[in-house]
């Protein structure tokens, strides 16, 4: 019997709640099990029936009648749209419990609501963000890579949170190679893609033109390339930007290696703004999040779309299973 997903609070001022809420509506009769690291009375007030757990083993007796919560309380009650760093002990120790146990065979998956960093910071959080925190919880051994899937693509940007002209410096061939393996890898083992086929986007238009438009192709991506090849990676590239991702191009790869966050990020939420999934690669455990932030904006208001969380609940299952079946590469 497959193991259950553990679905953290996220930030309890945002529009988790109503996420977790909906997606418990739409899963409990044939979806994956899941269950919520969260504060039951919050989520009761949603409306929903909640059965509180003391363990994981017992959410899949609760889940086709109730949703089931493993009780983290909050320090004071949520306000829609704004954040309290009272209860940022919550958030922290709803991500840190739920690693736990799926470091310790007790979850599938580990799928994460939204935070805002900013409010954790002022209580002390002292990562940029959930996946180094993660990566710090598992001893990941490498900073994981952020992969964004949907069924029509899947993108990996090299650089993430930078300024683009931070960006550009700070691509390297290195950063690139341990990238694409890490990426590689994942695609291997949690996948289950036996040659997984990766496209490599260029910086430059048109992928520099030789030279003409920038040099960054010929000095920093072909060498990587190269290296990627020589250890046996079925790469192509570097592909001009502007056109690897048609949809006939698209055929011809498993994921695309971007230089930075909006090359990699505009066109899959182009192509499927609400089926995006965040995957988070190079971690000893499944960890999948929707591909959105917190939504103060919308909170409480119950028009929230909970797509990606459901996508990222499914995904989150389907690479467990894969996970459980396989053992990993070489």
């Amino acid at each position: 019997m497959a193991l259950p997903l553990a679905l953290t609070m996220g930030d309890p001022a945002g529009i988790g709640g109503e996420l977790t809420v909906k997606a418990w509506r739409a899963r409990h009769r044939a979806g994956p099990v899941f269950f919520a690291l969260d504060d039951p009375a919050r989520l009761a007030a949603l409306g929903v029936a909640v059965r509180e757990i003391s363990a994981p083993e017992e959410a899949g007796a609760a889940f086709t009648e109730a949703l089931p919560v493993l009780p983290m309380r909050l320090a004071v009650p949520p306000v829609a749209g704004l954040p309290a760093a009272e209860n940022a002990a919550a958030i922290i120790g709803s991500i840190r419990l739920a690693t736990e146990l799926a470091m310790t065979g007790h979850v599938g998956a580990v799928v994460t609501n939204p935070i805002n960093k900013a409010a954790l910071y002022q209580a002390g959080f002292a990562y940029p963000g959930h996946t180094e925190f993660l990566a710090a919880l598992t001893g990941a051994q490498n900073l994981p890579v952020m992969m964004l899937a949907c069924p029509a693509l899947r993108v990996v940007p090299v650089t993430i949170h930078l300024a683009l002209r931070h960006a550009i410096a700070a691509l390297t061939t290195q950063a690139i190679v341990t990238t694409a393996r890490i990426t590689r890898a994942a695609l291997c083992d949690q996948f289950g893609i036996v040659r997984p086929r990766l496209a490599m986007a260029g910086l430059n238009p048109h992928a520099g033109e030789g030279g003409a438009l920038g040099d960054e192709e010929i000095n920093i991506i072909n060498p990587a390339i190269a290296q990627l090849r020589a250890a046996g990676a079925d790469i192509s590239g570097p592909w001009p930007p502007d056109t690897m991702f048609t949809e006939a191009a698209r055929q011809t790869y498993d994921v695309a290696i971007c230089m930075y966050h909006d090359q990699a990020l505009i066109p899959l939420k182009t192509l499927d703004m609400h089926r995006g999934v965040n995957v988070t690669l190079g971690l000893p455990i499944v960890r999948t999040s929707p591909d959105h932030g917190t939504a103060y904006d919308i909170a409480g208001k119950g028009v929230a779309d909970a797509t990606s969380l459901i996508a990222a609940l499914d995904l989150a299952a389907e690479l467990a299973a894969q996970n459980s079946n396989s053992g990993p590469s070489t």
